[in-house]
């Protein structure tokens, strides 16, 4: 299994950030790339919201994966970015 480069709120953010400014999300920039290496600090602090509503799954997913270890997983990675706060 591939694993990420960058962290998962960064990834978010990105995301986030992307989606504010490009015509494939809500803004008009035909490509937003460069704009969101700029931005997406600016949405850390959303990603992280989004990041820690994710802690509980959803029954669905409960019911085909391993609950304990998605939470697991969400909270070492809102750690990462809480860890760095000062």
């Amino acid at each position: 299994m591939d694993t990420a480069t960058t962290s998962l709120i960064e990834r978010i953010a990105r995301v986030l950030a992307g989606h504010e400014m490009s015509r494939n999300g809500e803004g008009d920039m035909t490509s937003a790339g460069e704009a969101v290496d700029g931005l997406w600090p600016d949405h850390v602090g959303a990603a992280l919201a989004v990041l820690k509503t994710l802690r509980e799954p959803s029954a669905h997913m409960a019911a085909v994966g391993d609950a304990a270890v998605w939470e697991r997983m969400i909270l070492a990675a809102i750690e990462d970015e809480t860890m760095s706060e000062p």
